[in-house]
């Protein structure tokens, strides 16, 4: 997981993310196209990304497409973010419930 936080902690790697997002499944040169970084800059942060599982590469004869993998964040929203979402939204209903009953009274 601390692989997962790092590659998430800079913005190119999370721009490449948001592109995996919008269209999965692109090649090295269309990840590269309208950023203002080299390819090789690119290479080396998907190389981060991939050490993280955040990206998987599958081989099309001489392509090399990269997909977004979800998994690693998921894993990060339920282990860091959902449990403390959970006791908020449990908390904001029983203040509801109690509002409703004095409402009634």
């Amino acid at each position: 997981m601390d692989q997962v936080f790092k590659a998430l902690a800079d913005a190119s790697r999370r721009q490449l993310l948001d592109r995996l997002h919008q269209r999965n499944g692109q090649t090295l040169g269309e990840l590269c196209e309208d950023l203002a970084m080299s390819r090789q800059a690119v290479t080396k942060h998907l190389a981060l990304l991939e050490a993280a599982a955040l990206v998987t590469t599958v081989r099309r004869g001489r392509e090399k497409l990269h997909y977004l993998n979800p998994v690693p964040i998921h894993e990060i929203y339920e282990r860091w973010i959902g449990k403390y979402e959970r006791d908020s939204v449990a908390a904001l209903g029983r203040l509801k419930q109690r509002l409703e009953e004095r409402q009634d009274e």
